[in-house]
């Protein structure tokens, strides 16, 4: 079957969305940042109906509020937040890596392994700095996805993606803070050993304790940067969008 050309405008609208979702991801466009559709197109060079489309869509996806009568902004970050996300993330996580194990096949585990190495002899070419690097986190992002994408949900691996990237956002916050990061060379192996291994029970709990100590240390390096309470959000956010 031949693939659909999509038109110039559509093409515009995925690009711009694509463009923005990246940008409030790796804190270009800081948390609590107002959006303002003057500076916007200037950034982005589409029109302000293009804008709104993926302003709406963002709001969709949990990264932007639409203000009543206000306009936009970007989503500020809250330790309840992270909480939350955690908590979702850790159900979806391990649904998806049992769903994956039981439908996995060969060609399956061969793509996690060649995922694992890619990432593996990336991070060990930077050195210790390699949390740093935009090459590292894409192929960080590969690896983890590659230990699901057998479990045959498309629904539940659309959730899983928007999840990951939300805590990405949070992730690249402490990135900035960190003096040390902790040896995820090991625990990526163990996750990749058991998953390889069809040990469900196993990977589940790898899982569970890579996400929640990720957000453990999440916390504790960068939130300072963080909405404590709803009373504190107007004055907090205010504070984050300037720094």
């Amino acid at each position: 079957m031949r693939e659909r050309v999509k038109p110039a405008g559509e093409t515009r609208a995925a690009d711009v969305l694509h463009r923005m979702r990246a940008d409030i991801i790796s804190c270009t466009l800081k948390p609590g940042a107002k959006l303002r559709f003057e500076a916007l197109r200037d950034i982005y060079a589409v029109s302000f109906s293009t804008l709104r489309e993926a302003l709406s869509r963002l709001v969709a996806e949990g990264l932007v509020i639409a203000e009543d009568q206000r306009g936009f902004v970007v989503a500020p970050v809250s330790i309840d937040d992270l909480n939350d996300l955690t908590y979702v993330r850790v159900l979806i996580e391990r649904e998806c890596v049992a769903l994956a194990i039981k439908n996995g096949d060969d060609a399956w585990e061969a793509d996690i392994i060649g995922a694992f190495h890619r990432m593996d002899r990336l991070q060990n070419r930077l050195g210790s700095n390699y949390y740093l690097s935009e090459e590292w986190g894409k192929l960080h992002g590969d690896f983890h996805f590659s230990l699901v994408a057998a479990c045959g949900s498309p629904n539940l691996l659309e959730i899983r993606q928007k999840l990951f990237e939300r805590a990405h956002r949070y992730r690249r916050m402490s990135s900035q803070f960190r003096t040390k990061w902790r040896a995820k060379d090991v625990e990526h192996k163990m996750i990749m050993d058991s998953v390889v291994a069809r040990d469900a029970a196993k990977a589940e709990e790898l899982i569970e304790r890579h996400i929640r100590e990720t957000t453990d240390n999440v916390i504790k390096h960068a939130g300072h940067l963080f909405v404590t309470s709803d009373e504190e959000r107007p004055r907090r956010t205010s504070r984050v969008a300037a720094e």
